[in-house]
């Protein structure tokens, strides 16, 4: 099988079998069978924040779309420029982590001085998948190594993934360093069916879905007919595990309130 590195997939959809003429001019209105979104989440924190300015420094749009399920729509995509370069002989919890860290202290230290206003919150992330054997999977880099990959992911017990999610807020108080960080890293267990054909893995990998995902697949598209089942959050496979990441985002917040409420009891007792 050639081993051709793979080009960007196309971002268009397939053009349709329909052809223009069978379609009406102009074909009768109907009610749109959309359902109703929800209304954002009523929680002192976020309400706090969704006026301010908000970054997020990452480009996948999993993540954004994970964030704006809980109602932080309104957010500046600012990803790190700093090449990942942390050596993979890391145990994975520290390199998702350190790498996690770099890009929120990257982008926030770029940005505290911008013209547009220091963020009020800046949000981190980074994934890894891992085998069994420990090793940290990068994106694939061609068509027979991606099927090599999910293969031997479809022959193993079982692989882990990690997400470590870091977020940042600048303090009112003049209290060294000037901001609040708070971190935290989420493992989720991922077994494939093991019933799994090369068939199916070959028309899975020829979707170009997982071409840009290290591992190879994703669990929150056509990558789920890849598995049996996971143990723990799924939005960490996907890239952002939501609960966890509000608990960061309610705790920097809180780090910032506690900081000047002590403040302010220091120049009382003075």
């Amino acid at each position: 099988m050639s081993d051709v590195k793979y080009a960007p997939a196309p971002v268009e959809p397939p053009p349709s079998y329909e052809t223009t003429a069978s379609i009406p001019t102009n074909p009768p209105s109907t009610r749109s069978s959309l359902p109703r979104m929800p209304l954002p989440l009523d929680l002192p924190t976020l309400t706090s924040i969704r006026d301010r300015r908000v970054i997020l420094a990452s480009a996948s749009p999993r993540r954004r779309q994970l964030l704006a399920q809980i109602g932080l729509t309104n957010l500046f995509v600012i990803p790190s420029t700093v090449p990942e370069a942390f050596p993979k002989t890391l145990s994975p919890f520290e390199y998702v982590l350190q790498t996690a860290t770099q890009k929120a202290m990257t982008v926030y230290s770029s940005q505290i001085d911008s013209p547009e206003g220091e963020p009020a919150l800046v949000i981190a992330a980074d994934t890894v998948v891992v085998s069994p054997r420990g090793q940290i999977l990068e994106k694939p880099t061609s068509e027979s190594n991606h099927i090599d990959m999910l293969k031997s992911l479809r022959d193993s017990i079982a692989h882990k993934v990690y997400t470590a999610v870091v977020v940042m807020a600048p303090l009112s108080s003049a209290r060294d360093p000037g901001y609040a960080l708070e971190s935290t890293v989420e493992e989720t267990t991922v077994k494939f069916g093991k019933d799994l054909s090369d068939g199916m893995i070959l028309s899975y990998v020829r979707t170009r879905e997982g071409a840009d995902k290290a591992g190879g697949y994703g669990i929150q598209g056509i990558g789920a007919i890849l598995i049996d089942r996971i143990e723990g959050s799924f939005d960490n496979v996907v890239g952002l595990p939501l609960r966890p990441t509000l608990t960061l985002i309610e705790k920097v917040l809180q780090d910032d309130d506690d900081l000047v409420d002590e403040f302010a009891e220091a120049e009382e007792e003075e």
